[in-house]
């Protein structure tokens, strides 16, 4: 009898020791537990995805999913108290930050590419936008073929800057490009006449002209580079991190609570200026909360 119930305790005792060690923490999560604290990165002009309020608080739509995920940290850590960072960053930087551990995690308006996958991960995709150019509507620019010979702006560090140069050599179409930091400086190159189209996604190009001094005056071509799905960048092989992001962002969309949030940003007014963006769902981006996945594009 003794010996069984030795036996019994060496099982009770390696099953406790299994449950200890899958609950081990690491990646993110273990960093987070032992610093108090969690960064968010942000983007200043990401509009509605990540961008900053009349108070210089960064708000948005990437960063209202992002802060669920952060709450959904605490509870997992059991840190209800726990330090949250905001961080800027930019098109060019926000990979090497997150690499360093300056943040640890990336809410804005970033593509999941399976170029960028070689280094960072993804959470589930939570838009699908097109790269497309703004243009002014007096310019008489109606293509991308129109652009031959003129000069376009667009963000740097970003999709779109190999997009436009691979356009040029299959299409025998020669542009001169130059790069604004963030995507207002980009847009503000077009404004001012010193670029013909600024080169963007199509929601990001939405954005920018809805709170342009002048709405009226631009127009989105409906041509498309390539269609791409936006998530939160987290840090490469972190599988344990990852998988509270994926479990937390997924059940926003399978509840059907996404719709409420999407609302909220893309068919509502939104501060600073109470502009509504008016960009319905589409059939793709409906797809992508009903089916979760962080699927990149090639």
């Amino acid at each position: 009898m003794k010996k069984i119930m030795t036996i019994a305790a060496v099982i009770v005792a390696a099953g406790f020791v299994t449950s200890a060690a899958a609950q081990e923490l690491t990646g993110t999560l273990k960093k987070v537990k032992e610093t108090g604290s969690f960064t968010v990165g942000y983007r200043e002009s990401s509009i509605p995805f990540s961008y900053l309020d009349d108070k210089q608080q960064p708000i948005g739509y990437a960063m209202e999913l992002c802060m669920r995920v952060v709450d959904a940290v605490k509870a997992d850590l059991k840190m209800p108290g726990l330090k949250v960072n905001l961080q800027p960053v930019t098109s060019s930087n926000r990979i090497p930050l997150l690499q360093n551990g300056t943040i640890d995690m990336e809410c804005g308006s970033t593509t999941n590419s399976v170029q960028r996958q070689q280094q960072v991960s993804f959470g589930p995709t939570y838009f699908v936008i097109n790269v497309t150019a703004a243009v002014k509507k007096n310019s008489g620019i109606n293509t991308f073929a129109d652009l031959n010979g003129k000069t376009v702006s667009t963000t740097s560090g970003t999709t779109s800057v190999p997009l436009i140069k691979a356009y040029e050599k299959t299409k025998d179409v020669a542009v001169k490009e130059i790069y604004g930091k963030d995507h207002a400086e980009s847009f503000l190159l077009l404004a001012d006449d010193r670029a013909s189209a600024f080169i963007m996604d199509d929601i990001l190009l939405a954005g920018q002209i809805a709170n342009s001094k002048d709405p009226a005056a631009y127009k989105i071509l409906p041509e498309s580079l390539r269609q791409e799905p936006y998530s939160m960048m987290l840090r490469k092989d972190d599988p344990q991190f990852k998988a509270l992001v994926d479990k937390t962002v997924g059940a926003i969309m399978k509840s059907g609570e996404i719709d409420k949030i999407y609302a909220k940003w893309f068919t509502s007014p939104i501060p600073p200026k109470g502009i509504n963006m008016n960009f319905p769902m589409t059939p793709p981006i409906r797809e992508a909360f009903k089916n979760p996945n962080d699927k990149g594009v090639q």
